[in-house]
Parts: C-alpha cells; sequence; structure tokens
C-alpha cells in the first residue's frame, strides 16, 4: 500500500507551506491563479482529491447541504412535471453557491428519521403536512426554513403563487363561456374516493384549499353548487377513474375545473373512454401549465404558474435565511406571492345546446 497522501505532501512537492496547500482548496481567491494551478496539479499527480468533505464541515460547522421536505414518496419528485421543473430551478440557482440537494421525505423509516438526522444547513418545506413529524423536527433543530406552497406563518419565510386569483379567473371563464353544470375533480380531500357534497369537503394542502376556495367564490355568487369528485392519490390512472364519476352519468357537467394538469389529464382521458368530445361536448380547465398542457390534444386552457421562478424564489429565500443564521444576523421572514394567470387554449368552449 502506497505512502498515505497529505496537504503536507502536497506543500513538500510544490515547495510551499502546507497552509498554502489547504487555501488553494478552501480559500483560492487567496492565492494566485498560477500558483493554485500548480498546487492542484500535484495533487492530481499524487493522487489526492481534496480534504475530506465529513472533517471540512464540522471544522466550519456547516453541511454544504440543503434539505426539500415532501410529505409524499420520493418517487413524486422524479415523475411530477411541476415538481421536477422546480427542482430543476432550485438546482440551478444554488450551482453557484456549492450547496447541495438532500430530497427527505416526512416519513420515518425504521430508525431513521431523514428530518432529525440528515445533517443539513436549512431545509424548503414543499407542499408538506405542516402537523408532521418531520416538520417539527426541523423545527426544533432550529435551521433555517423557508415554506413553498404552505400556509404562510409570520415567523417563517413563505413562497406561494396566487392560487385563489388564478382558481376564480378559471370558474370566471367557464361561466362567461355560457356553463352552469360544472364539476370540480380535487387532490388531497376526505372524505375517500367518490362523489362528495362541497359541504362537506375537507382539504389537506395549503394550495388544493386555496384553489377551492377561489373556485366557489365565483361558482357560489353565480348560485352554482359543483358537482365535485376525488383522486384518492398521485397513480396517473387514479384521476382518469375519478373522472368517471363526474362523467359517466345522465347528468355529467358541461365543465370541469381540475386541480393540477395531470388531473385535467385524466379527465381528457375518461372523456375519450366515454365518446365525449372535448371541447364540444365538456369543456377542461386545468391548473399549473406544465410542459404537458399545450401538448395535449386538444390543447389545455389552464391556469399558468411560473414553477420555474418560484424554485429560484425559493432557493435564494433559504440561502439568505442560512447567510443570515452563519453571521448571527435575526432572520427577518416575507411573504412572497407570485402571480396565476389563466392562459386559454383549445380545451374550453360554449356548452352544448
Amino acid at each position: 500500500m502506497g505512502r498515505r497522501v497529505t496537504l503536507q505532501t502536497i506543500a513538500d512537492r510544490v515547495g510551499v507551506s502546507r497552509m498554502t496547500v489547504s487555501n488553494a482548496f478552501s480559500k483560492p481567491d487567496q492565492l494566485s491563479t498560477g500558483l493554485r494551478r500548480e498546487i492542484l496539479a500535484a495533487a492530481h499527480d499524487l493522487g489526492y482529491v481534496g480534504p475530506d468533505p465529513a472533517a471540512r464541515a464540522l471544522a466550519r460547522g456547516t453541511t454544504g447541504a440543503v434539505g426539500i421536505v415532501l410529505t409524499s414518496s420520493l418517487r413524486f419528485a422524479f415523475t411530477d412535471l411541476v415538481a421536477t421543473s422546480f427542482f430543476g430551478a432550485i438546482a440551478e440557482r444554488l450551482a453557484p453557491t456549492g450547496l447541495a440537494l438532500t430530497l427527505l421525505t416526512s416519513a420515518d423509516s425504521g430508525d431513521i428519521i431523514p428530518a432529525r438526522d440528515v445533517a443539513i444547513d436549512g431545509a424548503l418545506i414543499y407542499s408538506c403536512d405542516p402537523t408532521s413529524a418531520a416538520v417539527d423536527y426541523l423545527t426544533r433543530r432550529r435551521l433555517p426554513l423557508v415554506y413553498v406552497d404552505q400556509e404562510p406563518l409570520e415567523t417563517v419565510t413563505t413562497i406561494n403563487v396566487a392560487d385563489r386569483h388564478g382558481a376564480r379567473a378559471a370558474a370566471r371563464h367557464l361561466l362567461d363561456l355560457g356553463h352552469r353544470r360544472i364539476g370540480l375533480l380535487m387532490s388531497g380531500m376526505h372524505p375517500p374516493h367518490g362523489l362528495i357534497d362541497p359541504a362537506d369537503v375537507t382539504i389537506d394542502g395549503y394550495a388544493a384549499k386555496q384553489r377551492l376556495l377561489g373556485w366557489c367564490d365565483v361558482l357560489g355568487e353565480a348560485g352554482i353548487t359543483p358537482l365535485v369528485a376525488r383522486q384518492p392519490g398521485a397513480n396517473p390512472e387514479e384521476p382518469r377513474a375519478a373522472a368517471r364519476l363526474l362523467l359517466d352519468r345522465p347528468d355529467r357537467p358541461t365543465a370541469v375545473l381540475c386541480f393540477s394538469d395531470a388531473t385535467a389529464h385524466g379527465v381528457l382521458r375518461a372523456a375519450v373512454d366515454l365518446g365525449i368530445d372535448v371541447p364540444r361536448d365538456l369543456s377542461v380547465v386545468g391548473f399549473d401549465d406544465n410542459p404537458l398542457a399545450a401538448q395535449l390534444r386538444p390543447a389545455l386552457t389552464t391556469v399558468h404558474q411560473d414553477v420555474e421562478a418560484k424554485g429560484k424564489a425559493a432557493a435564494t429565500a433559504l440561502t439568505r435565511a442560512i447567510a443570515d443564521a452563519r453571521a448571527g444576523v435575526a432572520h427577518v421572514p416575507q411573504h412572497h406571492v407570485l402571480p396565476a394567470e389563466l392562459v386559454v387554449r383549445d380545451s374550453t368552449a360554449p356548452p352544448p345546446r
């Protein structure tokens, strides 16, 4: 086995001090470009990859990583188009800072509780049950936190979308077209799968609550009681099955407002199954304006939220909170609300006569 390579080994090779070699890795701005290049070349030649990250983190009192906490399974982060765009924007904004992303589920896994046990400098709480143990652990750890798509709190910086405003615009669009029999297809509701009396609806998730409130603001003013169904989970087939509860009936709605574009896709598929033409027989409105919305046939009328801007705002807010914590400065929480605007495409039209 060869001799262990240390900072002193490299220092001896180049003819500089051990501290100068250390600075080449940790404080590159204190060295000339030429000297740093010479030190790194010597390190590479000797097979040295750099200081141990764990030891460096211990010395600095930082981990170089931030967490994103999800209520749902981590698979959601890689399969949901809105989530992947959101995480991509966060990663892009964090790249220059050197901070790494760590995805954390709020569920416990045996003896390991991610929110309690994983070393991170701060966390984004994304569309997560605020009463979950994960949020409690992170709060008790006194880590810098930023909430995204969560109920705003005075003590935590929050990034939200104007979901209620966007939902109002969607419902008003259908009323302006002449629709009066309107269905809602939701996610995160209780009771379980089935048709639901709107008066009995209980909703999990801040965004879902705001969207329902926006729809009901407009429909209630018009004296319309919508027919409501829910999808019980995130499986792609579940919105399709839930949509059939709304559509496979003699008094079916002439329009459906959907919690998301993924949910709206399920409605479009159910309409094909039942021989219902969109938009001649049925109008469909989504929410999010994910990349799929414009590619569907017919192209989906939906409410646009700028997911890229939301991700970048979240990353910026978290890095600022972490910087304040490191500097011992009191962080002033802020509440950011990003716009949500209706995008009219081909999936909506006046109701059939």
